[in-house]
């Protein structure tokens, strides 16, 4: 282990509000990994590389950009060998602030497919971008597909989180993919054009403003709704009796999907287990992981998993837009988003 992983992460936990694992012996392996992800059920993927690999695991956890502004900070000097984070914006963006470093496995390759892989970064979990209705007073024939909520028969009806959230930058990105800028455009506008409120709030607001009736219809990631169907609350329960989902674009291109990702960083200063690690989230046994602890699909195809709430929203067409198309027009996704006010 580098002595120099320490003696910062003691100056900087209390600084930035950062959590890590105890450090490991002097002299045993170890993996040093920033991470963007918060959810207790990772502590059991961390775990499992640990288990099958003898490499102990230093995890920091932050914020994205507080953990991209410490790598910058950091240059060469960085201890991390891996960062781990949600969506393809974020990947993208740490990739253009070149931070990654290219990584050529024949296990990754022949795991994960192609559109889910970067020469850079690659995925290793997806989650839907769903269209949740409410059931009195929404036909969910009427919102079949993304450009649907563009219809001028939604107007005050539709409800999203901001539009410079990297969920919807994604899903923005991805519709300029298939549609083009113009296109994609227009329906920005129309979106817009047909908001209940302010955009405001996170993922399972919306889905609560969709049950309140505050709105008819709402764009939400599929593991907030599924979150809320495995939830013991009556109070949950009430909310997801009361609203529908729909798998958007079916009879075209598909659903658009957001992804977890990790890519190997440039200064680590231990490649060799950054690789390792990387193979493992490709693993079985990690993306049962990905799939039950926090309702994510695998993003190796033939995954056993068993979570009910995935099960009971069923299959599904996906997007296999590449994860590359969606990177390359995060840029452009943010400026049309300003021009038509969705912020």
């Amino acid at each position: 282990m580098s002595r120099r992983f320490p003696l910062l992460c003691a100056a900087l936990f209390a600084a930035l509000g950062l959590h890590a694992l105890p450090s490991a012996a002097a002299d045993a392996p170890v993996l040093n990994v920033y991470s963007a992800r918060h959810y207790q059920t990772d502590e059991a993927l961390y775990a499992g590389f640990t288990e099958q690999t003898g490499i102990r695991v230093n995890r920091i956890e932050g914020k994205e950009d507080e953990l991209l502004e410490r790598l910058k900070n950091e240059g060469a000097a960085s201890p991390a060998d891996v960062l781990v984070t949600v969506d393809a914006a974020r990947l993208a963006k740490a990739d253009a602030l070149g931070l990654f470093a290219p990584v050529e496995s024949k296990t990754l390759a022949a795991r994960i497919p192609e559109y889910l892989r970067t020469p850079t970064w690659i995925a290793f979990s997806t989650r839907a971008r769903v269209i949740v209705y409410a059931k009195d007073s929404v036909n969910p024939a009427d919102v079949a597909s993304y450009e649907s909520l563009a219809d001028p028969k939604l107007k005050g009806k539709v409800c999203s989180r901001p539009g410079a959230h990297p969920y919807n930058l994604s899903l923005m990105a991805g519709l300029i993919g298939h549609l083009g800028e113009a296109k994609a455009t227009e329906w920005a506008q129309g979106l817009v054009a047909n908001f209940a409120r302010p955009p405001r709030g996170g993922d399972t607001d919306q889905i609560k403003a969709v049950a309140a009736g505050e709105c008819g219809v709402a764009i939400s990631n599929s593991y907030y709704l599924a979150r809320l169907m495995r939830s013991d609350k009556p109070e949950d329960q009430a909310v997801v009796a009361k609203v529908g989902m729909v798998w958007p674009n079916q009879a075209s291109y598909g659903t658009h999907i957001n992804v977890s990702g990790a890519g190997v960083l440039k200064h680590a200063p231990n490649r060799e287990a950054a690789v390792k690690f990387l193979e493992y989230l490709a693993s079985d046994r990690a993306q049962v992981y990905f799939a039950d602890g926090n309702n994510e699909w695998p993003a190796v195809a033939g995954v056993k998993v068993d979570n009910p709430a995935l099960a009971k929203l069923g299959p599904f067409k996906s997007d296999t837009q590449s994860v590359g198309v969606l990177a390359a027009n995060q840029a452009e996704a943010l400026k049309i988003f300003d021009r038509v006010g969705f912020r």
